[in-house]
């Protein structure tokens, strides 16, 4: 198995950035980069980013969210048309119009499973694509968005899914470490997330795998993309980028995963990174 919370056991040197760089791709995070962990979105954020659109450099979305969690955050950005990482890297949007360029997929049974062996009153959704989810309950308020299709822990396991997400409220987050180990298996990446929430996606497949298309795509090399974040699911994008950001926020391995470490978010972090290069 491959973790994105394991792999910040490999720290790598900070490396600065040659005089004469300059992003010519950003890539962001949502929660804790661009709006904070009550979705609220500083204006000063918000101006920053529209700094980068001006000088005509692509400001790619990177996020755990589902295209119905983003495109918000995309409309009021006033992001230009292009794509959005979504559901940490399985899934890929171009926008405006909506379009699915990308999914990846895998079988979810064996995990469920084992969730509901190991603790049977887990929360479990996976994802509609353009829709919503399907759950084995409902969640608290705020963590998903779009139509919730209350189904069996067998209904959910019966076809491939971009990813499986597991919520217990009434759980530590040490107690869903422990969850998350306990699911160690071949087949699947997961992400121990804020608030007793793990993210199960399609093996290999991360931010990082996502962007590589994308800035590909765009014919950006990927020493020249800039990417900021926060969380745990950001370690292989902070480490592949050219130049890797962390949040002052950020947990400990997600901070040694980076380049540079930012002033905390509502210290205007990110605001102070962007400038950076394009204030």
């Amino acid at each position: 198995m491959r973790s994105g919370f394991l792999s910040s056991l490999l720290r790598r040197d900070r490396r600065r950035p040659p005089a004469d760089w300059k992003p010519e791709l950003v890539a962001l995070d949502i929660d804790g980069t661009v709006v904070d962990h009550d979705g609220r979105m500083p204006d000063s954020v918000r101006d920053a980013v529209r700094r980068v659109v001006k000088a005509g450099v692509p400001v790619v979305l990177a996020t755990g969210r589902s295209w119905h969690g983003t495109r918000d955050v995309f409309d009021y950005l006033e992001l230009p048309p292009g794509p959005a990482v979504l559901s940490n890297g399985a899934v890929v949007v171009r926008y405006p119009p909506e379009e699915i360029v990308k999914t990846v997929t895998f079988d979810p049974a064996e995990v469920i499973k084992k969730v509901r062996e190991f603790a049977p009153t887990t929360l479990i959704a996976v994802e509609e694509i353009g829709r919503g989810y399907r759950v084995t309950g409902h969640f608290p308020e705020g963590d998903l968005t779009g139509e919730m299709i209350i189904e069996s822990a067998d209904e959910l396991s019966a076809r491939p899914v971009t990813r499986v997400i597991l919520r217990e409220p009434n759980r530590s987050d040490e107690e869903f470490v422990a969850l998350a180990q306990h699911l160690g298996m071949h087949g699947i990446t997961y992400y121990v997330g804020w608030s007793a929430w793990i993210d199960i996606a399609p093996v290999g497949v991360n931010k990082a795998t996502a962007l590589a298309d994308v800035a590909t795509e765009l014919g950006v090399p990927v020493d020249r993309v800039l990417a900021l974040g926060d969380g745990r699911n950001d370690i292989e994008m902070l480490s592949w980028a050219g130049r890797g950001v962390a949040l002052g926020d950020a947990p400990e391995e997600v901070r040694n995963a980076a380049d540079q470490v930012t002033e905390r978010f509502g210290d205007g972090g990110t605001v102070l990174e962007l400038d950076r290069w394009f204030g």
